[in-house]
């Protein structure tokens, strides 16, 4: 009866005390691993580059299966396993080995490519769409060698995944139209996240992402539009970053009749050059000039050419613009006529 009870404690001991090194281990390891983390983030904040930030958060998920390898690895280390279950935990150690750098990898990979794509000058733009395409390879690779790590033999898989992926694509015509639309737009470079474009159905905003089915565009009244990538690609596109983001500003404008059209063009120009230089968004080394164009039904209309660095900038130049005109009309006695309708009486008689 003693050796039945000694075997039944020295079996059950076989199993307790691997459980509680494992459970032990993950406790300790998730407290230190919260301490340690929360440091260096503290540290990444006084750091004036970008990197250290990036990894610290990129590894923070894949530490959770660090801690959890520990634990599995100490707790195998303590127990008495048969040759076959020790093959088994070495292999389920590496398969998250090789999952938990995957992981820190492509986390790592995307956000430094959305970080540094501005400084970098990268020959395709980043969007969400590219960022997701990079972690999807690298976790395909990692999953590839985590499975043959297994000893699961992968040309099945891929088989398997070309057949199924077939079918997959002749059910999801309108979504991979989407997905390779979106493709073509980024590759094309011709609409980027930063432009300002105006389709001609007539909306227009800010390209604020391109993901795998619609552009997102951000309108001057803050809604978005999301415009399916396929369309976008059949529309017609102003895009006003093109070539570059400066632009020229047209103001339309009228004098009396009467007027001194050589001094109207000087004091209008004056005071678009002193607008330039002044006023937010505008281009100060660009010569401002006017055209007059027509005989107007009451006034010599003309048009005054300003230029903005961006197309949002136009608004506020045109709001001095004008303001700052009609006070020196007025200082200059120029003067900008309502609308007159002459109707000739001795016509009508007859």
């Amino acid at each position: 009866m003693n050796q039945i009870l000694a075997l039944t404690f020295e079996n059950w001991a076989d199993y307790v005390y691997p459980l509680l090194i494992f459970a032990g281990t993950l406790a300790a390891g998730y407290i230190i691993r919260k301490i340690l983390f929360s440091r260096l983030f503290a540290w990444a904040k006084k750091t004036s580059s970008q990197l250290g930030d990036i990894i610290i958060s990129a590894t923070k998920g894949p530490s959770l299966i660090w801690c959890l390898m520990l634990g599995l690895y100490l707790a195998a280390k303590f127990s008495t396993l048969t040759p076959d279950k020790a093959d088994l935990i070495g292999k389920i150690l590496l398969a998250l080995g090789v999952l938990s750098v995957t992981l820190a990898a492509a986390n790592i990979l995307g956000r430094s490519i959305a970080s540094y794509s501005q400084k970098l000058h990268l020959a395709i733009p980043v969007t969400s769409l590219t960022q997701n395409i990079i972690r999807i390879v690298v976790i395909l690779v990692g999953s590839l060698i985590v499975l043959n790590s297994l000893d699961i033999p992968i040309t099945p898989i891929l088989a398997t995944l070309g057949i199924g992926g077939l079918a997959v694509a002749l059910a999801l015509q309108d979504t991979l139209a989407n997905l390779f639309a979106g493709f073509y737009i980024i590759i094309s470079r011709q609409i980027k996240v930063g432009d300002y474009i105006k389709l001609d159905s007539g909306e227009e905003g800010y390209v604020t992402d391109i993901n795998w089915r619609t552009t997102t565009i951000r309108m001057l009244p803050n809604n978005l539009i999301l415009v399916p990538n396929d369309k976008l690609t059949k529309a017609i596109v102003t895009n006003y970053y093109l070539p570059d983001k400066e632009m020229a500003v047209l103001i339309n404008l009228g004098v009396h009749y009467k007027s001194d059209l050589k001094k109207v063009e000087k004091v209008t120009c004056e005071v678009a050059k002193e607008v330039m230089k002044n006023v937010s968004g505008g281009v100060p080394t660009f010569e401002p000039f006017i055209r007059y164009d027509s005989f107007g039904e009451s006034r010599i209309d003309f048009t005054a050419i300003l230029r903005a660095k961006e197309f949002s900038d136009q608004y506020l130049i045109k709001h001095e613009f004008i303001k700052r005109l009609h006070e020196r009309f007025d200082q200059e006695g120029i003067v900008i006529p309502y609308p007159i309708r002459a109707i000739n009486y001795e016509q009508e008689k007859e």
